[in-house]
């Protein structure tokens, strides 16, 4: 391995972190990473002052490229998008944890979408990856004013519907570990007690599963559906707790397959939020690593 190659590999897995922020899709952000791969092999090298900043700046604006031409499809998308789920390891300290949940839990990823494309890379290279000002109008082509605007904008954008609660990971755990058990029970009293009255259920069949078009609200209403699977599917069913974009969620399996990753968000005491990835699509890799 020359010494080219070493620094791509050196850096692939900040810039694979990168492009998926940017896009929520594994084979999008991995295409975008072999698309810079390509151009680095191709770069003169010796002119390069800075390896890493290069090719940064390269996977970003691939990925703002990718992101709005994704935008237009997903514009016609059926039903809610959600991103693709990733199993990460599970952190090991509070503070891992609240780095890594911070900017790769689904309900962040979904926020994101809200955001412009260039607006989404800025936000997500000053807030998430701490680069200055300089680097981030390098980067994007623009003034160091208008990138300050781009980010301002964006987080006011994103206040309002950012989770309000940071949640110890124990907690966290313990109670998703209750609400799995309730519904693998058919425990309909549990479950309702563990979701928040305005619970909400937001699902992404992509439509090639049943889901809902809108989320689903009301933590009766909910409850009622995770019975109403129990039900059907009997001793088929299976639930696990598993680290899922670096926050405690569930993986659950109807007769040994993979139905759905589900992402919490939580109080501490009640579940507020749940992000159902049920697109067989978006579970193909997960359920592959299960097979």
């Amino acid at each position: 391995m020359d010494a080219t190659t070493r620094t791509f590999d050196t850096l692939r897995p900040r810039l694979q972190g990168i492009a998926y922020r940017m896009l929520g899709s594994t084979a999008e952000a991995e295409e975008v990473v072999q698309d810079a791969w390509l151009r680095w092999h191709e770069a003169a090298h010796a002119a390069l002052d800075n390896a890493e900043a290069w090719l940064v700046t390269v996977t970003t604006r691939l990925a703002i490229d990718r992101l709005r031409s994704a935008k237009l499809q997903r514009a016609h998308y059926v039903g809610t998008w959600l991103p693709e789920p990733q199993l990460t390891p599970a952190p090991a300290t509070p503070e891992q944890l609240l780095e890594r949940a911070g900017d790769v839990s689904l309900a962040f990823l979904s926020l994101l979408e809200r955001l412009a494309p260039e607006a989404r890379a800025a936000f997500l290279m000053r807030e998430v990856f701490d680069a200055d000002y300089a680097e981030v109008a390098d980067t994007l082509g623009k003034t160091e004013a208008a990138c300050r605007q781009l980010v301002h904008r964006a987080k006011a954008q994103l206040r309002e519907e950012r989770p309000r609660f940071v949640v110890p990971r124990e907690t966290h755990h313990r109670l998703l570990s209750r609400f799995a058990d309730a519904s693998v029970r058919g425990d309909f009293a549990l479950l309702k007690s563990l979701l928040a009255e305005d619970a909400e259920l937001i699902g992404d069949g992509g439509g090639k599963v049943p889901s809902f078009g809108k989320p689903l609200c009301g933590g009766p209403r909910i409850a009622q559906l995770y019975l109403a699977t129990q039900l059907r599917c009997g001793s088929g069913l299976r639930v696990e707790l598993a680290c899922i974009n670096g926050e405690w969620g569930l993986l659950r399996f109807i007769d040994g397959v993979l139905e759905s990753v589900q992402a919490f968000e939580t109080d501490g005491e009640r579940i507020l939020r749940i992000h159902a990835q049920r697109n067989p699509d978006k579970l193909a890799r997960l359920a592959a690593h299960f097979s």
